[in-house]
């Protein structure tokens, strides 16, 4: 089976210690690909370096609504150039989150429309992050992107109606570990509803590891779990999983 991971962090410090040597196994268990995600200003230049190391590494830029507070006009300028190098697919992560008090909203929905724009202007997909901010970031998208471009709604953690809303504009659901938890019951209905040709597979690794690596440090080599998962809630095989997503990754991210 090939697998294409659409959204990992492995330019966090979680890898420090064993980064070559973890990256280079991918390949050899069937990981074709490997998308690093952008979240902030300083992460986003050096994806555009790191992702130059390994042949089946690509990268986006984008900043993470968690990174928004210093953010300049400057560096939406900045940020539109570095979309332009070499290997970089995507802007993102960007979008909204209201999970934590005393959140500046209006900031974060100020970036994120910013952000949006230059996805636009570079014809580039968006890679979507949305947590505790279900209308916000549905009325932002409809408003000023609405499938201009490719998307990938992140680590999807809403239910089924506004899984709804989102496939009928054309973007495609991120499903990572969480999935395989045995409380997910609101992701595991998404994915039932949700047609294979518009899930796409990821971990946001080094975070939210599938069972039975729960709480440990996460990695696209867990992806088979993920898969499995999926293969069972719609009844079709883990190969059927894993062939149909890999196209829809290569679709969204114009590869």
């Amino acid at each position: 089976m090939n697998i294409f991971e659409t959204h990992a962090h492995y330019d966090d410090d979680a890898f420090d210690k064993d980064r070559d040597f973890l990256l280079r196994q991918m390949n050899k268990e069937g990981i074709d690909y490997i998308v690093n995600i952008g979240c902030s200003m300083d992460n986003s230049r050096e994806i555009v370096e790191f992702v130059k190391k390994y042949d089946f590494l690509y990268g986006t830029v984008g900043v993470h609504p968690s990174d928004i507070d210093e953010l300049t006009e400057k560096d939406m300028k900045e940020l539109e150039e570095l979309s332009k190098e070499e290997k970089i697919l995507a802007i993102g992560e960007i979008g909204l989150d209201y999970h934590y008090d005393n959140v500046d909203k209006e900031l974060q929905q100020r970036w994120f429309i910013a952000q949006l724009e230059i996805a636009k202007r570079r014809n580039l997909p968006v890679v979507i992050h949305s947590r505790d901010a279900a209308k916000d970031t549905l009325d932002i998208i409809k408003k000023h992107h609405n499938g201009v471009t490719p998307g990938i709604i992140h680590c999807f953690s809403y239910g089924v109606e506004m899984a709804r809303e989102y496939l009928n504009m054309g973007y495609y659901i991120g499903v990572g570990g969480v999935v395989t938890f045995k409380n997910a019951k609101k992701l595991k209905e998404v994915v039932e509803y949700t047609p294979l040709d518009r899930i796409v597979l990821e971990t946001d690794a080094p975070y939210l590891a599938p069972t039975p690596y729960r709480g440990k440090r996460n990695c696209s080599l867990y992806l088979t779990h993920v898969a499995e998962e999926i293969a069972a809630l719609k009844g079709v095989t883990v190969e059927e999983v894993c062939a149909t997503t890999y196209q829809n990754s290569k679709n969204v991210y114009c590869i």
